[in-house]
Formats: structure tokens, C-alpha cells, sequence
């Protein structure tokens, strides 16, 4: 997988707000927000997207969707917010690594888009 704007914080070439960091994953704020609250979820391993996650990455995803829930309730948002990854170009990922978008604050309509 070539670097990414995500691999460059994961090793600290470059600033980000982080509000949750372990092990496996890193999470902190988006820098273009689409509601109050609106972090970004990535793992420290490099997998370009969900669609290219195998079996062997099974406990680390399990693992990030327990953390999403966690850090959505640390930020403020109790048991309402929404977990999004877009999943290849045509779904709306620009950056090919893998990352979940954890969006809450405020009521988010359905569709989403």
C-alpha cells in the first residue's frame, strides 16, 4: 500500500487531533466536519480498504467497531451516532486507507446519500 495522509499521522509526519490511541488503531477529529462530532477511525495496519480486509483482519475490525462505540460515548454522542467507511472510489473514499467515519452530535436523516 503507497502512504497516505493517515499512514504520515500514524507516525506523527503530520498533526492531527487525536482523542483515542492504541495498539491497533488511532481515531481523531476530521478537519472537515460533517456534523458536531465527526472522527475518523483508522487502523495502525496498513489495509487500503474494507473491500481488501481478509479473514486474518477479523479481530482487528472487531476490535475498532467495540472502540467506535466507545469513543462516540467519550465524545458526548451516548448511543446515537452513526459508523460510515466508504468502501473504493466509487463509494466515496479518497483516502486508501482504511478508516471509518464515526459522525454523531446532532440527528442525522435517512437516506444518507
Amino acid at each position: 500500500m503507497t502512504e497516505t495522509i493517515f499512514s504520515k499521522i500514524i507516525n506523527r509526519e503530520m498533526d492531527a487531533d487525536i482523542v483515542y490511541e492504541d495498539d491497533d488503531c488511532l481515531a481523531f477529529r476530521d478537519i472537515n466536519p460533517q456534523a458536531p462530532v465527526h472522527i475518523l477511525l483508522i487502523p495502525k495496519k496498513p489495509i487500503e480498504r474494507l473491500a481488501t480486509a481478509d479473514s486474518a483482519d477479523a479481530d482487528l475490525l472487531g476490535h475498532m467497531m467495540l472502540k467506535a462505540g466507545d469513543i462516540a460515548r467519550d465524545q458526548g454522542c451516548g448511543d446515537a451516532f452513526r459508523l460510515v467507511t466508504n468502501s473504493g472510489e466509487g463509494a466515496g473514499q479518497s483516502v486508501f486507507h482504511l478508516h471509518f467515519h464515526i459522525l454523531g452530535g446532532r440527528a442525522l436523516g435517512w437516506p444518507p446519500g
